[in-house]
């Protein structure tokens, strides 16, 4: 006979008798619904990953890791800061920046953040020169008073190439007829598409040089932008360059800024792992009403192992062995169709629009179009882990109450 003999008689209680299918549909109902949960768990997860994932791309690819820049003043030094950024083997790249708040009128009026750039460097700590649709960064030239805007903010203001903007900074000077804020006359250079609002609304790009003469900060700027291998050091690898150049000044990393956006996100990933946890849980409850059922059913058969000299956690642990084989085997089914569902979502997405005829995401409305995933095995690992910790917790009560019975009474009918 097959040893030990609580797994030989759990694997055998596995099968229900031929004139008793409702418990074997009971307890294939509960192995399913284990089963849909965990593939709808790592589902959901993966995709909740892809998104954040492809937002801190988008916002990465205009913001810096981190930024060195003057406490209080203009940054003058910063060709020092750049060569001691260049030097650390932790620097990707480092370019100089001249930003401020400005009103852009053309059709329209709106704020919008003004940032004067190098194009020589810009490239090494961003991706404007990709995200450019019409135009390009190295039509920026010195002197000229172009700009560059972003895809909304040209439609805003009904601009295109080659038309004319009037910038407007908050830098008074002194006219015959009083104070009036500097103005300046720009025509655009180009239009580029960053795929978030913040950017493609509220940002306008000009030549470093002629933003220095626009906000009169003569050879300053406002600091230096850094991208790094390890973005995630970027709060230290600044602090380290401060501290090179000897001097107070103010730094910044890109957590700092958007801590709050990618913590919200954070936070709706793990009430949405809550929630879909609670579908896996309502399957392990129903493999203990499966399980109570099965005991109920087999009442003369515990009976008799009784007699037989089976100890009560002999009896306890054949129903264990039960129900952490359906619930076992309901998560290997959840997990393989939670991998084979995440890698195939995009056919899938694709198959459901084909029938129904609609857009999951059009791009007209949604500046992320499908559904983008990211499968993580220690996504999937906390998944699997949770699930069958939930399914050997439903066996205990049912095995428990088959380890009570009492022979006697079991079988005082049969």
């Amino acid at each position: 006979m097959f040893r030990p003999l609580e797994i030989a008689i759990g694997l055998r209680y596995t099968r229900a008798k031929r004139r008793n299918h409702f418990i074997s549909f009971i307890s294939m109902a509960s192995m399913l619904g284990i089963a849909i949960g965990v593939t709808a768990l790592i589902t959901v997860v993966s995709v909740m990953n892809g998104f954040e994932q492809e937002l801190r791309a988008r916002i990465l690819g205009m913001v810096a890791h981190a930024t060195i820049s003057g406490a209080g003043e203009d940054l003058q030094d910063w060709p020092r800061a750049i060569e001691l950024a260049v030097a650390d083997p932790r620097v990707m790249g480092a370019a100089p920046y001249a930003e401020r708040e400005s009103l852009l009128q053309a059709g329209r009026s709106q704020g919008a953040l003004l940032r004067g750039v190098d194009p020589r460097l810009e490239p090494a700590v961003s991706e404007l020169a990709d995200l450019m649709t019409e135009g390009s960064l190295d039509d920026l030239v010195p002197g000229a008073f172009q700009v560059l805007v972003g895809r909304d903010l040209a439609l805003y203001l009904g601009v295109g190439l080659g038309d004319s903007i009037t910038v407007m900074v908050p830098e008074f000077r002194s006219t015959p007829v009083g104070v009036a804020p500097q103005a300046r006359r720009f025509t655009v250079a180009g239009i580029f598409s960053a795929g978030m609002q913040d950017y493609d609304r509220q940002l306008a790009i000009i030549h470093l040089q002629d933003a220095q003469r626009l906000l009169r900060m003569g050879e300053g700027v406002t600091g230096v932008r850094l991208k790094l291998h390890d973005m995630f050091q970027g709060w230290r690898v600044a602090r380290d360059l401060t501290e090179q150049m000897g001097q107070y000044y103010r730094i910044r990393d890109w957590t700092a800024e958007h801590s709050n956006f990618f913590r919200a996100i954070q936070m709706e990933k793990t009430v949405m792992f809550i929630i879909l946890s609670l579908i896996v849980l309502v399957a392990a409850f129903q493999l203990v009403s499966s399980l109570v059922m099965l005991v109920t059913d087999k009442q003369a058969d515990i009976a008799i192992l009784r007699t037989l000299g089976m100890s009560p956690r002999s009896v306890m642990a054949v129903f264990v062995v039960q129900g952490s084989i359906i619930g076992v085997i309901g998560v290997l089914l959840g997990v393989v169709g939670g991998v084979a569902l995440t890698l195939n979502l995009d056919h899938v997405v694709s198959a459901v629009e084909a029938v129904f005829g609609f857009e999951v995401m059009p791009a007209d409305v949604y500046y992320i179009t499908g559904l983008p995933t990211d499968l993580r095995g220690q996504d999937v690992g906390l998944v699997t882990l949770v699930a069958l910790a939930m399914s050997m917790l439903a066996t205990i009560y049912p095995a428990w109450r088959a380890s009570r019975t009492e022979p006697a009474a079991a079988l005082r009918y049969e």
